[in-house]
């Protein structure tokens, strides 16, 4: 696509975000598509199809139900729902009463979840009957799929519900991420990052009318909501729920023939392994989320013989920062130009700008920047320096403007495009009383990017030892932050300041 081209579909989505000139309140995005798409198909699960004016009855059906509760503008509203009909149904149900949705991460478990409910206050939780428990003997009140009305038959016409006028910069969605100090951090979007970011993808990524995305991606990951649940529901697409990453999910799935498919590489790796998987309706294969491997994108480019897209973006950044569309070859570290209205900046440890073609750390600018952490302003300016966000990632640019990811600036483990944090981890296995050390790095691994490897260095010796940290990391730790192997050492390698010397474990593991 030329500049030109972008420039024009950026015009053209333009005056699908704005109402009266202005930004209009993201929590009016399914009414908006069910006044402009009502009898088309809005989600496919499994084999059960439901239109866009039905997701919205539903979802009203819901709001009322959530505002019996009590639940008023700005409150905030925890979500924890698989990928269904029914995440949808929630998510745009509390988002029309102008309360603040946080959809939470599936895989957490209880003890992760209470720092989350402590930080977040909600006024409401809305979560799947199976993990109410999860959240313990808590007071809040609960909502779950036997709240939603899917009985009621769809009225021809549509009674009127009033969305509360919310303005574009308050926050209105929270995602919480995990912070290297092991706790989670809240991330702040207001409807104009939202809307922003949804307008600056569209212009280079094809969410177009009558297009099929294929949902296989979590529903709470950033990058999901911005494909599946914000730039989808604006545009019309219809968006095909696979309720989890597996062999017999893909292939039921592909069977309602996706138009997009979008994906981190450890998706785009299991795909390689099944060779057979039937494509042959996507126009486009999308890869982020994490790293992109140079050997997971040959294998897929040589099974499949397409082209696998990359692109770049954080939570932070609403998510979309950067996309290679290009049908030309390039590393897979290239992730392509920056988005309209995103501005780069490449800059050593010091603030300065670096030259064009020199590696630094990635700072950037524009009006899908984040509104900071919530409850961590110090963190927010640690991160946030008149208006440009330090993504923490080391890159450049090269001649043609493309940013070239060249490695993480933190100890961050990418696993199947979720990232993992050791401090969290390491918090964890500090609780057993025989141990005096732990370090926790990424393993590189084929299928999933990386896992978690524990050294840890104890007092005594225990024969059951690993069974103990193993159960007490199950414990307290969602399954894909358990670490695959927990190595004794005699003596953990220690810098100057008494600091876990990481960079000696990594060479240990190669």
């Amino acid at each position: 696509m030329t500049d030109q081209q972008e420039r024009a579909r950026y015009d053209f989505y333009k005056e699908l975000i704005t109402e009266h000139g202005e930004i209009f309140y993201a929590g009016k995005l399914l009414q908006r598509a069910a006044s402009r798409f009502a009898h088309s198909i809005a989600l496919i699960s499994q084999e059960k199809q439901i239109t866009y004016k039905e997701l919205y009855f539903r979802a009203c059906r819901f709001s009322e139900r959530v505002k019996q509760q009590g639940i008023k503008p700005h409150d905030r509203v925890l979500l924890l729902f698989e990928n269904s009909i029914e995440f949808y149904v929630a998510y745009f149900g509390v988002w029309q009463t102008g309360a603040v949705v946080a959809p939470l991460n599936i895989f957490l478990k209880e003890k992760e979840l209470e720092h989350i409910v402590a930080d977040a206050k909600p006024a409401m939780i809305a979560v799947v009957s199976h993990k109410v428990e999860l959240f313990g003997a808590t007071q809040i009140p609960m909502m779950t799929e036997a709240d939603m009305d899917f009985v009621t038959p769809v009225p021809d016409q549509l009674p009127e519900f009033s969305i509360p006028v919310a303005q574009p910069h308050e926050m209105t969605v929270l995602l919480y991420t995990s912070g290297t100090t092991g706790f989670p951090k809240g991330v702040m979007l207001s409807s104009t990052n939202i809307m922003t970011n949804i307008l600056q993808g569209l212009s280079r990524l094809p969410l177009d009318l009558g297009q099929r995305v294929f949902a296989i991606l979590p529903l709470f990951h950033s990058f999901a909501q911005f494909a599946f649940v914000w730039g989808s529901i604006l545009t019309g697409c219809s968006v095909i729920l696979v309720p989890k990453i597996d062999r017999r999910s893909i292939l039921e799935g592909l069977r309602h023939k996706p138009t997009i498919f979008l994906g981190v590489p450890a998706l785009y790796g299991l795909l390689c392994l099944l060779k057979t998987a039937d494509l042959s309706s996507v126009l486009y294969c999308i890869c982020g989320g994490d790293t992109l491997p140079e050997k997971i994108r040959m294998a897929f480019e040589l099974v499949y013989q397409r082209k696998l897209c990359n692109g770049y973006g954080l939570t932070e950044t609403s998510p979309v920062i950067s996309a290679h569309l290009e049908d030309n070859l390039c590393l897979a570290n290239n992730v392509g130009r920056p988005l309209i209205g995103i501005s780069c900046s490449i800059r050593a440890s010091n603030g300065d700008e670096v030259p064009q073609g020199e590696i630094g750390v990635l700072w950037v600018k524009g009006d899908n920047v984040m509104l900071g952490y919530y409850n961590e302003p110090e963190k927010t300016r640690e991160i946030i320096h008149d208006g440009f966000l330090n993504t923490g990632d080391f890159a450049m640019i090269n001649k043609r403007g493309e940013i070239i990811i060249c490695g993480r600036e933190k100890d961050v483990i990418a696993h199947k495009g979720i990232k993992i944090y050791p401090p969290e981890i390491e918090n964890v296995i500090m609780l057993h009383p025989a141990v005096i050390h732990v370090g926790v790095i990424g393993k590189p691994d084929e299928e999933t990017g990386e896992v978690p490897i524990a050294y840890v260095q104890v007092r005594g010796k225990s024969t059951n030892l690993e069974k103990e940290l193993r159960a007490l990391c199950n414990e307290h730790l969602a399954s894909y932050k358990v670490p695959r192997a927990f190595i004794v050492v005699d003596a953990m390698p220690l810098t100057a300041t008494g600091k876990v010397d990481k960079k000696v474990l990594r060479l240990q593991i190669k």
